[in-house]
């Protein structure tokens, strides 16, 4: 942790207090001058701004609560802390009208603090290169949320991993909750182009949910990531923690992008946040004949803005991308994944079709496609054809 202070024992302790939010928070501090004022305020205090029964709850609460020893736990068990008055704490997440009182982090807590706006540049000075073009960016970074449903289609999924591929390599961090589905896709796409995500939890950061997100979960603090949420560890999963979690995941991002989600769809929720919170809201367009098109289809006709595409992002924000040529693309392959580039310049293929074409064994042009995919220069699409990567 970067600030270990008495102050901090206080914010801890109200954190940890169930019935004590970060607006009933806001108000002691408001009236006691500071959170350690608070923390030791009498009853009579306390009665005046929390109740009789919410007072008693944190009397009782404060005479068993050792704040310095859930510190001193907390520490090591690797679970780093961010007071909402501290320095470290992210900025965006503070601006909102109700931030978490305390950011329990596992993994790389600094990059939470790290948030910047883009530059504009009609120049190539500080180009960061893509798979994709460039983008001229400041030398921190965007954060940047993708949501969605737990149920995606084939081609929700293929759009989640294409864009948050592609924002990465422009140097956006992705934010999402974890959740199966469009935010499993938009963290593991980060993780495969190399980047850094924050995974948003609506239970103790501590306790990996869904079970099946283990080795995500791991990965992305491996990689320098980092897995957020307000709720204290042990803290367990409940239905209701998931609509706060929510308004965290809009609150560290600048922007949130909705990818597939029914008609009562938690992205909806997230959405709703952004908006109040003054976050752009994006959408992908999806078929009407799908129930996964009720969510995004919606929040279109809301005003949320209609993309297709990376640079459409990128152009709200004011980022120039300078796209990257075919050709310069082509010279830097070996001669067998030209063939192979050649061939998808003119028509989508599956593996057995350019197998049949190029007269090489099915194992011959897996190994040749992982490569090129892996480098972003072809892509399946949701026909399971191999195209060259728009």
């Amino acid at each position: 942790m970067k600030r270990q202070n008495s102050e901090l024992l206080y914010y801890l302790g109200f954190s940890y207090c169930l019935g004590i939010g970060p607006m009933k928070f806001q108000s002691l501090k408001l009236h006691l001058r500071n959170a350690k004022e608070a923390y030791l305020a009498n009853r009579k205090e306390l009665e005046l701004i929390l109740g009789f029964k919410l007072a008693e709850k944190f009397i009782e609460f404060r005479k068993k609560f050792d704040p310095k020893k859930e510190l001193e736990k907390l520490n090591k068990n690797g679970i780093s802390v961010l007071a909402v008055d501290s320095e470290d704490y992210p900025e965006n997440l503070k601006n909102i009208s109700d931030p978490p009182i305390c950011l329990y982090v596992k993994g790389n807590s600094v990059i939470l603090g790290s948030e910047a706006t883009p530059e504009s540049a009609n120049n190539d000075s500080g180009r960061i290169p893509t798979t994709s073009g460039f983008a001229r960016m400041t030398k921190k970074n965007i954060y940047f949320a993708i949501v969605g449903t737990r149920k995606p289609t084939s081609y929700g999924r293929q759009i989640a991993y294409k864009f948050a591929r592609e924002l990465t390599e422009a140097g956006f961090i992705i934010v999402s909750g974890m959740a199966i589905g469009i935010d499993t896709a938009a963290h593991q796409s980060t993780l495969d182009a190399g980047g850094k995500t924050v995974a948003v939890l609506g239970c103790g950061v501590n306790i990996i949910y869904p079970a099946v997100n283990y080795q995500l979960y791991q990965n992305i603090i491996k990689t320098g990531g980092a897995v957020v949420s307000e709720f204290p560890p042990n803290q367990t999963v409940l239905k209701g923690l998931f609509v706060s979690r929510n308004r965290i995941i809009s609150g560290l991002s600048r922007g949130i992008l909705i990818i597939e989600g029914g008609e009562y769809s938690g992205a909806l929720i997230t959405a709703k946040f952004a908006g109040i919170q003054g976050k752009d809201v994006f959408a992908v367009p999806s078929s009407i004949n799908s129930d996964m098109s009720r969510a995004p289809n919606f929040l279109i006709k809301q005003g949320a803005k209609l993309v297709t595409t990376t640079e459409d992002i990128m152009e709200e924000f004011d980022i120039k991308i300078i796209p990257r040529k075919k050709e310069d693309i082509r010279e830097n392959l070996n001669e067998n994944e030209k063939l192979i580039f050649d061939i998808l310049q003119k028509n989508q293929k599956t593996i057995d079709g350019l197998a049949v074409e190029l007269g090489k064994a099915v194992s011959e042009i897996l190994n040749i496609i992982s490569v090129l995919e892996v480098n972003g220069v072809v892509e399946k699409n949701q026909e399971h054809k191999y195209q060259i990567r728009l």
